[in-house]
């Protein structure tokens, strides 16, 4: 057995979390940050319409994100679970099957983007002013559905089989070219937020060849073959039926972005759409080394569980949750610290920093508790208890958040926005902590007993 599956068997669990996830939280960090260059470079370039007008693109962009999301996370946890239990060939038949499907839907999507996208963006509220540059920027950006699906659900597949190095080299390549492009695009070029798309969807191809190569070549663990690049029914179900919690947490944050979009949108105007998408860049970018913990994470979970290794999991839980509050708690001090210096950054409009600085002094108060509900969901995900799962990755972002914004925008205007975020965060918390500790005692029970688990 390699090397890599080894480590996840036996390998020290400290050591191993931190090796597995420390590559990917950088990754993603950096490629978090591309989304800190656009939004620098376009409110440079272009003003704080320019970052109003990629916001209002964006929930779209996420519904891209949600698709690849579901194969990539429910193919994932297929593999570690398969590769634990000795089944190498189920796992290159799960990497076969749902490459065909992220290049179908990829496709598929591509193209209804970029034919509707005018329409989807008067539903979802763009204003008039902002129109115009919100159709530039997507009729670009929707080009590169195909390889930004494919790079997302072949990178979960990487880190499934214990690669996080050249998964975080997958990022760093991505936000690399992304980056460089950027200010010849917009400002070398004169090309405005269009520059930003042709960027990001250059930045995509790029990874998608990476990652084709990484296969192609047969450097990775689960061979890809393409006599199994066909639609298998059983391994499709079984994935999204494990993906749909993914799925739902991406297509939710879509939702509530499309939601408090909309509301800030009738109650301020484009300010407050520029001022939260400021904020919500900088946070994404801010929790993101957590999606890095729980990446690493599933591995460790999946394989172990599949190999009836319950005290490792319990552990792994333990690590995780800890290291991901300490970030998300380091993350809200500087939030509640610097709010004005950080919208700053981006836009020199007195009103976008007012109304940015109070929103990120509001959704500082629940970040500490982020790294515990994603890596609860985590726990769900990697163990194929996709019921548990799935509820947990609406209840932030879909099943709290859409109703207190639509109850406290009318009573509050834009503060009524704002404080429905940390209200939102503390009431997900508490049920998140209910289903993870009834979990968490069965798994307890196994590894005090030595007996295996049942799924």
């Amino acid at each position: 057995m390699p090397d890599n599956t080894e480590s996840l068997r036996s390998g020290p669990m400290a050591p191993l979390l931190l090796r597995l996830s420390f590559p990917a939280a950088l990754g993603m960090a950096v490629q978090a940050s591309y989304s800190l260059v656009d939004a620098f470079f376009v409110g440079q370039g272009v003003g704080p319409s320019g970052i109003a007008a990629i916001s209002m693109t964006f929930p779209l962009q996420m519904v891209i994100m949600a698709i690849a999301q579901a194969g990539g996370v429910g193919g994932a946890s297929m593999i570690s679970r398969n590769l634990g239990a000795g089944r190498r060939k189920r796992a290159e038949r799960t990497v076969g099957t749902l490459f065909a499907l992220t290049w179908m839907l990829g496709i598929l999507l591509s193209a209804l983007w970029v034919v509707f996208s005018p329409v989807l963006l008067r539903l979802i509220g763009t204003s008039s002013a902002l129109l115009p540059l919100a159709e530039e920027y997507a009729a670009v950006l929707f080009l590169g559905a195909p390889f930004f699906a494919f790079s997302i659900t072949a990178n979960n597949f990487v880190r499934a089989e214990g690669n996080a190095s050249f998964a975080m080299m997958t990022m760093v390549i991505s936000a690399g070219v992304n980056i460089m492009l950027d200010p010849l695009f917009i400002f070398g070029f004169g090309w405005g937020v269009r520059g930003a798309a042709w960027a990001t969807v250059i930045s995509q191809g790029a990874t998608a060849l990476w990652l084709a190569w990484y296969y192609l070549d047969r450097r990775s663990v689960v061979v890809f073959r393409w006599k199994h690049v066909r639609f298998s029914r059983s391994i499709l179900s079984e994935s999204m039926a494990i993906g749909a919690a993914a799925f739902s947490r991406q297509g939710a944050a879509s939702f509530s972005l499309l939601a408090v979009n909309f509301a800030l949108s009738l109650l301020d105007g484009d300010a407050a759409v520029a001022a939260y998408g400021i904020v919500n860049r900088v946070l994404l970018f801010a929790v993101m080394p957590i999606f890095g913990i729980v990446q690493g994470l599933l591995p460790i979970v999946g394989f172990n569980y599949g190999a009836k290794q319950n005290c490792r999991v319990v552990r792994a839980m333990h690590l995780s949750i800890g290291g991901s509050t300490f970030i998300c708690a380091a993350g809200a001090l500087l939030f509640l610290s610097f709010p004005e210096k950080i919208t700053a950054v981006f836009t020199s409009s007195p009103e976008v920093i007012s109304l940015g600085s109070d929103a990120a002094r509001m959704i500082a108060i629940g970040m500490p508790l982020t790294g515990f509900q994603v890596m609860a969901s985590g726990l769900f995900q990697a163990i194929g208890k996709a019921g548990p799962s799935f509820v947990l990755s609406l209840l932030r972002q879909v099943i709290f958040l859409v109703p207190l914004v639509a109850l406290l925008a009318p009573l509050r205007g834009v503060p009524g926005v704002w404080a429905a975020f940390p209200a939102a965060e503390i009431s997900a918390a508490l049920v998140t902590f209910f289903l993870y500790r009834k979990e968490m005692r069965r798994l307890r029970s196994f590894c005090e007993s030595g007996a295996e688990s049942r799924p």
